[in-house]
C-alpha cells in the first residue's frame, strides 16, 4: 500500500512514471474509461489477478484468486478472510434503503432499480461515456452480506491483522 496520493489519477500518473509498480483496479474501472483503455489497448498493463468469484471473460488469461486458493488448498480460515477481503468487487456500487425498510418497499425499489438500468435510452447514455452497467439482483447482494458479515473470531482477527486494525 502507497500512501501519499490523494487521488486515484495521481497514482495512475505515478503508474506511468515507474514511482508505482502495481495497481488495485476493479475490472470494470480498468475495460470502461481512461488511462486504463490506452494501457490495455498498448499492452502497458499485465493482469496478475481477479479477486471476483467467477474470471472475467475480459481477463479470461488472468487467475482468479479463489481458483488459487483451491490449488493450494488454503485453510478454511484463510479463505474466509480472502472472501471477506474481496467482496467489494462482488458489491459494485449498490443503492440502499434505511434498516426497518418494510420489505415489501424494498421489493418495488429492486424491481424498479433493475428495470431503470435496464432502459435502452439509459444504456445508451452509458456507453456515450463509456459507462459499464453491470446490475445484480438485491436478492444476491443480500445474500453475499448476509455471508460476509457472519465471520467466525478466528476470522476477524485475521482480517484485522492484515488491515493493521486492533
Amino acid at each position: 500500500m502507497v500512501l501519499g496520493y490523494q487521488e486515484a489519477n495521481q497514482v495512475d500518473l505515478a503508474v506511468v512514471r515507474g514511482e508505482v509498480v502495481c495497481r488495485d483496479l476493479g475490472l470494470t474501472a480498468h475495460f470502461s474509461r481512461e488511462p486504463f483503455l490506452s494501457w490495455h489497448a498498448k499492452g502497458f498493463d499485465r493482469h496478475l489477478l481477479q479477486t471476483g468469484r467467477k474470471r472475467d471473460p475480459r481477463a479470461s488469461d488472468t487467475p482468479n484468486i479463489f481458483e488459487l486458493i483451491d490449488q493450494d488448498k488454503t485453510t478454511e480460515i484463510s479463505r474466509r478472510a480472502v472472501e471477506v477481503l474481496t467482496a467489494g468487487e462482488g458489491f459494485g456500487h449498490p443503492m440502499m434503503a434505511p434498516p426497518g425498510t418494510p420489505p415489501d418497499r424494498v421489493k418495488i425499489l429492486r424491481e424498479a432499480y433493475l428495470k431503470a438500468l435496464k432502459d435502452p435510452e439509459l444504456v445508451a447514455e452509458a456507453q456515450k461515456g463509456q459507462w459499464v452497467i453491470e446490475p445484480v439482483p438485491g436478492e444476491e447482494l443480500q445474500f453475499l452480506a448476509d455471508q460476509i458479515m457472519v465471520q467466525p473470531p478466528q476470522v476477524v482477527n485475521q482480517v484485522k491483522k492484515i488491515l493493521r486494525v486492533k
